[in-house]
Parts: C-alpha cells; sequence; structure tokens
C-alpha cells in the first residue's frame, strides 16, 4: 500500500516499509540523512554547519525535521530525495551508505614539498 501526495511514497509492506524510488517522501522513523550527512553551510542553531555522523539538532524525537517547510532550512537537505543508493532498505544501511558516501567526497589532502 502507498501513502503520501498522489499515492506515492511509502510502501508499506507486512512487517516492514521502504521508501519507493524517486520518491518525494521519505521512511518513517530513519533521519539518517539528519545524523550522517554533513551540512557545510550554517543552519539555525549551528552557524558552523554540521559535521558527519552528528545529529543535527533540528531533527526531533520521531526523526521528523523541526524546519522541514521553512525558509531556515539549508538547501542542501531541501534538494536532498530519497533514493535506494543512499537510503537502502532500513535506517541502519542508509546511515552506513551516507557514511560512505562521506568518506568518497572528502577532499583530498596534498602532500606535495
Amino acid at each position: 500500500m502507498l501513502d503520501g501526495p498522489s499515492g506515492a511514497g511509502v510502501l508499506h509492506l507486512p512487517g516492514r516499509e521502504r521508501v519507493v524510488p524517486d520518491s518525494p517522501v521519505c521512511r518513517p522513523d530513519c533521519g539518517a540523512c539528519c545524523v550522517a550527512a554533513s551540512i557545510s553551510t550554517p543552519l539555525p542553531g549551528m552557524p558552523d554547519g554540521k559535521p558527519a555522523g552528528v545529529r543535527c539538532i533540528h531533527l526531533q524525537a520521531d526523526y521528523r525535521c523541526a524546519i522541514y517547510g521553512s525558509p531556515a532550512r539549508p538547501d542542501c537537505c531541501a534538494r536532498l530525495r530519497p533514493a535506494p543508493d543512499i537510503c537502502g532498505e532500513s535506517r541502519e544501511e542508509a546511515l552506513r551508505l551516507i557514511a560512505s558516501l562521506e568518506l568518497a567526497t572528502l577532499p583530498r589532502v596534498s602532500h606535495s614539498g
């Protein structure tokens, strides 16, 4: 069963839920991107951004964003969309996948002398 805008969103299967590809709706009780991903721009209460692996202060206990839909929400958050290669099949897998992407995209340090 699908729920969300126009029937898109979260796929409910007996005993599990998962993100439907190309859907603008996140899996319930996840928030992995609000923990594992870094944010390099300032956001309310976090003027230096957010390092990878640190829980965003706007991630609520129910894993929903407290500033979702607000102009204060960083553009990188507003543009991020659920996708299988980011979200995986579970919150734990999403945390691992996003952490791997963070490592793969770290700036390279030049050791030229």
